[in-house]
């Protein structure tokens, strides 16, 4: 006699739901064909930023953190030296000065490029005859090569055959010594570099004067505003956005502004127009013995000052566009 064992039936489980139940992973999404078009424009610009930027930078803070000489510089070998070229730097004499030089170039180059690029963009904005002509015959200081501006400004300053000290004997007003003067030099070389850079505003602020409706100028004349005051309570206003990232431009380029010093000046009479950068020039390879670190110290600090003024920029711009 068999005996059957029964199995007792069980009931089954319930299968989670909801938040408790597990979903399968979700499949990978293969990257389009507008998302590599998007990473193909991107990677030329990529590149060239690592190249030329990025490593370069790299290189310069490596630079001003150890004791490069000329074999060092070679071998790569040089040592470790942390702050030092920059306390050199600190040290040195002629800091004061130099930074002294670049503030007052760097201001007072901005308020007059500024000054007369926006009354030039101003008075080319009234479209009358010949206006796009002498615009095109104001952009060719802007056009030329640095060198030859400079050498031309060299020419005209000259103490001795200079057309400057020319005209000014034609009026009983002595020669002056632009170049070989300690009082003239960074007068001498501001004014070229005022003359380069008007173009620049001239062109950027009348591009911003386009976008101002005239209805609003015809409103404010119907108001009763006159000129000037149509220009300080509509014109100026309006292109406070342009304005800014025209002298933050500006600003930019003229604190590393080394070509027009160095042809006309080289820095001198006695350092009385060396800048940070003809300073950081003249440090890495003006002496017959480089200082590498302490010159890439001295590029360094503009930089960071560039970089300091950029990041106010963008501050700024962010509390007016919340506000």
């Amino acid at each position: 006699m068999s005996h059957t064992t029964q199995v007792p039936h069980r009931r089954p489980v319930p299968e989670p739901s909801g938040a408790a139940a597990t979903a399968p992973p979700p499949a990978r999404r293969r990257p389009t064909s507008q998302q590599w078009a998007a990473w193909a424009f991107l990677a030329p610009v990529t590149l060239y930023l690592a190249l030329f930027y990025a490593y370069p930078l790299y290189r310069n803070i490596d630079l001003s953190l150890r004791d490069y000489t000329v074999r060092s510089f070679v071998q790569g070998d040089a040592p470790f030296t942390g702050l030092e070229n920059y306390r050199t730097v600190l040290d040195d004499p002629t800091f004061v000065p130099a930074l002294l030089h670049t503030v007052v170039f760097t201001a007072v180059c901005l308020v007059f490029q500024y000054a007369i690029g926006l009354a030039l963009a101003v008075f080319f904005n009234q479209h009358f005859r010949l206006s796009a002509t002498l615009r095109a015959l104001f952009l060719v200081p802007w056009l030329l090569p640095l060198i030859v501006s400079a050498s031309t400004w060299s020419w005209m300053l000259n103490s001795d055959s200079g057309v400057v000290n020319a005209l000014l004997s034609a009026v009983g007003v002595g020669p002056v010594n632009w170049l070989t003067s300690p009082s003239w030099s960074l007068t001498s070389v501001i004014i070229a570099n005022i003359w380069i850079g008007v173009p620049f505003n001239l062109v950027v602020l009348y591009s911003g004067l386009q976008s101002i409706p005239a209805s609003l100028y015809e409103a404010a004349a119907l108001d009763g505003a006159n000129a000037w005051q149509r220009f300080w309570r509509v014109t100026f206003p309006l292109l406070r956005p342009v304005s800014a990232i025209t002298l933050l431009l500006g600003l930019v380029y003229t604190l590393k502004v080394f070509d027009i010093i160095w042809i006309m000046t080289k820095g001198g009479p006695a350092d009385s127009s060396t800048t940070f950068a003809t300073w950081s020039y003249q440090l890495g390879f003006g002496n017959l013995l480089p200082a590498f670190g302490p010159g890439a110290a001295v590029g360094n600090l503009l930089v960071v000052a560039a970089l300091v003024f950029g990041l106010i920029y963008v501050r700024v711009q962010r509390k007016q566009a919340l506000s």
